[in-house]
């Protein structure tokens, strides 16, 4: 049975863009139907152009569709994805997460399959905090949280993160084991998603 799953990001500089990528492609392989959609930017022009690879990483990604609560109604799971601000979410998705309360009253978020991803700075930049502040939200839209837990051994090799995939972006680009490990959590999303969709059936 196939599911649809909304990769929902910000990213200022590409990190948390190439771990959204690699989400939706371990969900695709998981047979479900990925929309990859990215939050508006609402940072000043100055403060874009004050660093060139932000300004260089929001031209290279015009062509990824801005989410839209459509996405939300589409979806029977969601991965959503933020740099992270001060250990919160950035305010670029908070942004869009705030309006989801006509959704959230109609119960369109409820019972489907939820994580998150993200990258800090530093090892231990904020990942698990903006992490666990993303599922507040999931708490509350009454989704079924799917962390990638200690499940698969890429988990290990990428940090050992349980909560969801996280990458420190001090080493560069995110390496393979980081990006083996977002490819399983899409993929462990679409299968829970499977799942919880047969139970609906049924």
């Amino acid at each position: 049975m196939s599911v649809k799953v909304a990769v929902i990001y910000y990213s200022s500089t590409g990190n948390v863009h190439g771990l959204a990528r690699a989400v939706a492609e371990g969900a695709e392989k998981a047979g479900a139907e990925v929309r990859l959609r990215r939050a508006a930017e609402l940072a000043p022009e100055e403060a874009i152009d004050a660093n060139p690879a932000w300004r260089e990483h929001l031209q290279a990604t015009r062509d990824v569709e801005l989410v839209t609560l459509d996405d939300l109604e589409w979806a029977d799971a969601y991965a959503f994805g933020s740099p992270t601000r001060y250990g919160n979410v950035a305010a670029q998705l908070k942004q869009f997460i705030d309006t989801t309360g006509g959704l959230w009253q109609r119960g369109v978020m409820a019972n489907k399959a939820a994580t998150a991803f993200t990258s800090a700075y530093n090892t231990h930049g904020g990942n698990e905090s903006t992490l666990l502040a993303l599922y507040n939200s999931f708490h509350h839209w009454g989704s079924v949280i799917v962390s990638p837990g200690y499940t698969d051994p890429v988990v290990y090799a990428a940090g050992g993160n349980p909560y969801g995939t996280a990458h420190p972006a001090v080493n560069g680009a995110a390496e393979d084991n980081v990006l083996a490990a977002a490819r399983y959590q899409g993929e462990r999303l679409a299968s829970v998603a499977q799942h919880l969709n047969a139970l609906r059936a049924a």
